[in-house]
């Protein structure tokens, strides 16, 4: 299985393969910043199977934790994904081309959503990361 995704102006694109792993909505304020909405969804990738297939050279990290960041494209400011200690470990659902293969399966930070968004499906909710996760 291969999965492919990237930027909005095309310029920045990735290759996986194999599948994704667990995904998430988080609705930390960082995440919120970053997408300018309610909640980011990401789906954690192992590092080995993913791969800048154009434009790494427009990829930056925004440093948002010690040795993690946030990668985005420099050139149109696409959030692509983020990093610890300089390799992709989570991505956005929303910049997968087609079907990612995998489902938000929780809201975390859930204790720290905007105060303006109801969520109102059936997913679980952690007040923080979930235990164990």
């Amino acid at each position: 299985m291969k999965i492919e995704g990237g930027c909005l102006c095309g310029s920045v694109r990735y290759e996986i393969t194999g599948s994704l792993g667990d995904a998430a909505n988080c609705h930390c304020s960082m995440c919120r910043r970053e997408h300018g909405a309610a909640y980011g969804s990401y789906a954690t990738v192992k590092p080995d199977t993913f791969r800048w297939a154009t434009g790494a050279e427009l990829v930056t990290v925004y440093e948002s934790s010690p040795g993690g960041g946030r990668c985005f494209c420099s050139k149109c400011g696409s959030t692509l994904g983020a990093a610890q200690e300089g390799k992709v470990g989570w991505i956005t659902l929303g910049t997968v081309k087609g079907d990612p293969g995998v489902r938000p399966m929780a809201h975390i930070f859930a204790g720290s959503k905007a105060p303006w968004h109801e969520i109102i499906d059936d997913l679980p909710q952690f007040e923080e990361f979930p235990p164990g996760a």
